[in-house]
C-alpha cells in the first residue's frame, strides 16, 4: 500500500527542486529511532512490516514515495552563495492525525546536483549529536526540528579522518529558508511569488486575509524568529552557524552543526571552530537574526508595493519591530527564570554582569538561586559583596515567599542541558558500539527541569580537563 505521501513543495517552479532518489548504503543498521515521535506522526502504522534499516538508511523507499532535493541560496558568514540539498533529500510531506503537514527529510543519503563536490554522506557522530540536541531543545519547549531515525550505513566517510558514516532522518514543518526566498529572488518576481503563496498556505494560512498578505506574511515570521531567539538566550543555546541557509520560514531551530550550550556565561562565547570573527557569538545573536531578516525583507519587496519606496518603507517599520519584539520575550522570559512579578532590566543586567565576571555556570546559576531562596547552605553562589548586595535587591523584588518563588524557578530553569563534554563522551562511545550512554544521555535531556538520580549525573559542568571550546560543522 502507498504511504500518503504529499508534495505540495513540487507544485513550486522547477528551480527551486529537483526529483532524486537517495544513494543506497552497503550495510544499514538501524542506530536510534524516536519511537515518542513516530507516534505522535501517526506514523507508526505504517512501520509494522517495514525493514527500519532499509527504508531510513534510503536503500527501500515506501511504496508511492518521490523523493527530491530542494535548491536553495543563502548568506554564509555575510557572503552569498548559491547552495541546495547537498547530501540531502525529501522523503515527502507527511500530514499527522491533527492535520498538520511535516517533511520527512533523509540527510547524508548520497550526492544530489547541489553537492559542490561533496560526497552526500554524512558521519555518524554529527547525526547523532543532532538527534541528541534536538530532543533536548524539544523537551525544552524551543521550537525545532526533531530527529526520527540514526541509521549507520557501513561505509566510510573522509572527513578530517575516515569515520563511520550515517543517514539521519529529520522531521520539520517545512524546510523553506530565508535562503530559499534569496535563491527564488533571483530567478523571477514570479518564483518568489509563488514560494511565499506557498509559505503562506502552509504556515501562516492567516495572512491570507490580512489587507497586505505578503506584508503580514513578513512581520508573521519576524514574529515567530523573535520568539525563537529570545529562547535560545534564555538558555543559554549557541546556535553557531546562523547563515541565511539555516534560518526557517517557519520558526524552527534547523540545522545543528557547531551548535553548543554554554558552560560558563559570557555574552562574546564562541564555539564554532569555522566562526573565528565570532559573528555568532552567543550575544550577536538577536544582531544577527535580524540581519537574516533583512534579506528575506528585500526578497519580498516587489510584492509589498509596486512603489519602490513605499515597499522599502513598509519592509523597514516591519523590521524594526523585530528587536523590541525580542527582548520583550527576552525580559519577560528572564523575569519567569528569577521568579520575578514584572521585568526588571537592570536587576537582570547586573546579574549576567556578575555572572560573567565571577565566571559562573549559565544553567546552574538559576538553580542555585533557587537554592538561596530556600536557605540552603550549599547553594553554591559566590560569597562575596557584590553578589550578596545582588541578592538582597532581587529579595525584595519578589512578590511570593522564597519556597513557591524558589518552586517556580525550577519549573522554568533546566536543571540539565546537553553539555558538550557529555555529548562527546555519549558519541565516542556509541562510534566504538556501545550506545548505552547515548540513552542514559538522551533520558536525562528529555526531562531537563527534574532534578532526580537518573539527571544528576548529566548537571555538573566540566572540569578542566574535560571543557570542550570548540564545535565542528561536520560536513
Amino acid at each position: 500500500m502507498n504511504w500518503p505521501l504529499e508534495y505540495g513543495y513540487t507544485t513550486l517552479p522547477q528551480p527551486l527542486w529537483v526529483r532524486i532518489d537517495p544513494v543506497p548504503v552497503r550495510a544499514p543498521h538501524l542506530m536510534l529511532f524516536n519511537d515518542r515521535l513516530a507516534d505522535a506522526l501517526g506514523l507508526t502504522p505504517w512501520l509494522a512490516d517495514i525493514d527500519r534499516a532499509e527504508v531510513f538508511s534510503g536503500n527501500r523507499l515506501p511504496p508511492g514515495a518521490r523523493p527530491f532535493a530542494q535548491a536553495y541560496a543563502g548568506h554564509q558568514f555575510g557572503h552569498f552563495n548559491l547552495l541546495g540539498d547537498g547530501r540531502a533529500v525529501v522523503l515527502g510531506e507527511w500530514r499527522d492525525p491533527d492535520g498538520r503537514l511535516w517533511d520527512i527529510q533523509f540527510k547524508g543519503s548520497g550526492r544530489t546536483p547541489f553537492s559542490r563536490q561533496g560526497d552526500g554522506r554524512a558521519a555518524l557522530g554529527p547525526m547523532l549529536r543532532e538527534y541528541v540536541i534536538s530532543e533536548a531543545m524539544h523537551a525544552l519547549g524551543i521550537p525545532t526540528t526533531r530527529s526520527l531515525a540514526v541509521v549507520a550505513t557501513g561505509e566510510t566517510v573522509w572527513r578530517e579522518r575516515p569515520l563511520p558514516g550515517a543517514v539521519l532522518t529529520r522531521v520539520a514543518a517545512s524546510h523553506i529558508r530565508v535562503g530559499t526566498f534569496e535563491l527564488a529572488a533571483r530567478l523571477s518576481a514570479d518564483t518568489v511569488r509563488a514560494l511565499a503563496d506557498y509559505a503562506i498556505d502552509r504556515h501562516y494560512p492567516a495572512c491570507r486575509e490580512a489587507d497586505t498578505p505578503y506584508l503580514a506574511l513578513l512581520e508573521s515570521v519576524i514574529a515567530r524568529q523573535a520568539g525563537l531567539i529570545s529562547r535560545w538566550l534564555q538558555v543559554g543555546f549557541i546556535h553557531g552557524v546562523m547563515n541565511t541557509d539555516n534560518m526557517s520560514i517557519a520558526g524552527e531551530t534547523i540545522d545543528y552543526g557547531p551548535c553548543a550550550f554554554m558552560d560558563t556565561y559570557h555574552p562574546d562565547t564562541v564555539f564554532s571552530s569555522i566562526d573565528t570573527g565570532g559573528r555568532y557569538a552567543f550575544a550577536n545573536q538577536p544582531t544577527m537574526g535580524a540581519w537574516n531578516l533583512t534579506r528575506l525583507a528585500e526578497t519580498l519587496l516587489p510584492l509589498l508595493d509596486t512603489d519602490a519606496d513605499r515597499a522599502r518603507t513598509l519592509a523597514q517599520t516591519a523590521l524594526e519591530s523585530f528587536g523590541p519584539q525580542l527582548e520583550k520575550h527576552w525580559l519577560a522570559g528572564m523575569a519567569d527564570k528569577l521568579a520575578l512579578p514584572e521585568p526588571d532590566r537592570a536587576l537582570i543586567y547586573d546579574l549576567l554582569t556578575l555572572m560573567a565576571e565571577t565566571e559562573q555556570d549559565y544553567t546552574l546559576t538559576f538553580r542555585r538561586l533557587a537554592a538561596w531562596l530556600r536557605g540552603d547552605p550549599s547553594h553554591g553562589l559566590p560569597d562575596d559583596a557584590r553578589w550578596q548586595a545582588w541578592l538582597r535587591r532581587w529579595r525584595t523584588q519578589l512578590a511570593r515567599p522564597p519556597e513557591q518563588a524558589a518552586a517556580d524557578m525550577d519549573k522554568a530553569n533546566p536543571a540539565v542541558i546537553p553539555r558538550n563534554h557529555q555529548v562527546q563522551r555519549a558519541l565516542d562511545a556509541a562510534e566504538a558500539g556501545d550506545l548505552a550512554p547515548l540513552h542514559t544521555l538522551l533520558d536525562a535531556v528529555r526531562q531537563p527541569f527534574c532534578d532526580n538520580a537518573s539527571t544528576r549525573p548529566f548537571m555538573a559542568p566540566p572540569k578542566p580537563h574535560e571543557r570542550i571550546t570548540q564545535t565542528f560543522c561536520g560536513t
